[in-house]
């Protein structure tokens, strides 16, 4: 394996990052130049110097090993972490060593966590900044760094295999340029869309953007300190409720079904399985959490337990009640949310629901199989017939993910 190689590439992804960092200090002068902005200015100096020493010294290769790839992609993703904690700690504050490693890591993981006692004490360009971490990080590091280097030829096709993984790659019949396309062109749809929602519902424009970075990489980074509850608003809650379901919505079925294709999302056996388990499992919630007297109606009680199931499903994050005090059978409901999780091909984490499809209809065709020996069974998911290494593969995610 090439090192020098590897860090080249790794290169490219920092300065990317750094114009990130850029934009951030944007934010900050714009606000008339908050204490973020020299933190976040000289953040994306070093980083940009960072990136850009391996490309000063490494020539391009055309074509790259899967070995390589997989480095790159490791590399990028820890690399990342590591710059992204420079604006935390130039700036100070509640930003120990491991504060900031923390916040960092929970950004571009898209897991949305944090470890800040006063969200709302800190200046917009570092608000924007942990926004922008949570919102690379919601398509991928690499993904972003594909599209701004057009010339890879064959090695933009073996970072894409890396990335993706194979479910997600399902719906796309496309050319990898095209795939990397699709991707950013859907993402950047869902924060505009996501954006004008959130403003027409009572947000301001900061906010809006904010929420909808956050929604779209579906990561659950708020401007709040008590999230999404601070608004108080069934609009902003209904939006986010829409948003976030959408964002778990495999990207390539979003796209086909935008532009008219007959794969779309309506014909879709994985979204039709996603959107029936988010109805259902809201509703369920909506009659236990009502039933026990937490709510004076029915319909709020319903746009709480969806918004909550939702929030989880797609592994977002917000919150707008204290869901240790619901009734046992809506935590254990918001449970099974959490484990399964939304589409893949999509930006939110966890098992996803084409993997629950895929082993329950392996059980079935195991359980007749056991009835008809003889009997050749072909397991189909929105059509097409999954070989065995898919559903090898299947198995040994859900193995190493339980584990």
């Amino acid at each position: 394996m090439r090192a020098d190689v590897v860090l080249r590439y790794i290169g490219v992804v920092m300065l990317f990052i750094a114009t990130f960092m850029l934009l951030s200090a944007g934010i900050s002068w714009l606000n008339n130049v908050d204490s973020a902005f020299y933190p976040l200015l000289l953040s994306a100096l070093l980083t940009t110097l960072l990136g850009a020493f391996p490309l000063i010294f490494v020539e391009r290769q055309e074509q790259l090993t899967t070995k390589e790839g997989f480095c790159i992609v490791v590399g990028a993703w820890l690399v990342a972490c590591v710059v992204g904690t420079f604006p935390y700690l130039i700036w100070g504050g509640e930003f120990s060593l491991i504060n900031a490693w923390f916040e960092s890591v929970s950004g571009f993981t898209t897991t949305g966590a944090t470890v800040l006692n006063d969200i709302e004490s800190l200046p917009r360009g570092l608000l924007f900044w942990r926004m922008s971490s949570t919102w690379i990080g919601g398509i991928g590091v690499v993904m972003f760094a594909l599209v701004i280097l057009p010339s890879m030829g064959r090695n933009k096709l073996t970072l894409t295999n890396v990335e993706l993984s194979t479910l997600a790659k399902d719906n796309f019949r496309y050319r990898t340029q095209v795939i990397v396309m699709i991707l950013l062109v859907v993402y950047l749809g869902l924060t505009v869309v996501s954006m004008l929602l959130l403003k027409l519902a009572g947000m301001d424009w900061f906010d809006a953007l904010c929420h909808a970075m956050s929604v779209s990489a579906t990561s659950g980074f708020s401007t709040k300190n008590t999230s999404i509850a601070y608004f108080n608003s069934p609009a902003i809650d209904w939006v986010l409720t829409f948003t976030m379901a959408i964002s778990g919505v495999h990207f390539g079925l979003i796209f086909a079904t935008v532009t008219g294709k007959r794969n779309n999302m309506f014909r879709s056996e994985v979204t039709r399985w996603y959107l029936g388990m988010l109805l259902v499992c809201g509703f369920l919630i909506a009659v236990s959490v009502f039933a026990a007297g937490f709510y004076p109606t029915f319909f709020s009680a319903f746009r709480s337990g969806l918004f909550q199931f939702v929030s989880l499903v797609t592994t977002t994050g917000f919150a707008t009640a204290d869901t240790n005090q619901w009734p046992s059978f809506a935590i254990v409901l918001l449970l099974f949310g959490s484990f399964v999780c939304a589409c893949a091909g999509s930006t939110s984490g966890g098992l996803k629901i084409n993997r629950l499809i895929l082993s329950l209809k392996m059980i079935r065709a195991r359980l007749s199989q056991q009835q008809h020996p003889n009997a050749i069974i072909r397991i189909r998911l929105d059509g097409a017939i999954q070989d065995n290494e898919a559903l090898h593969s299947v198995t040994v995610f859900i193995v190493t993910y339980l584990m």
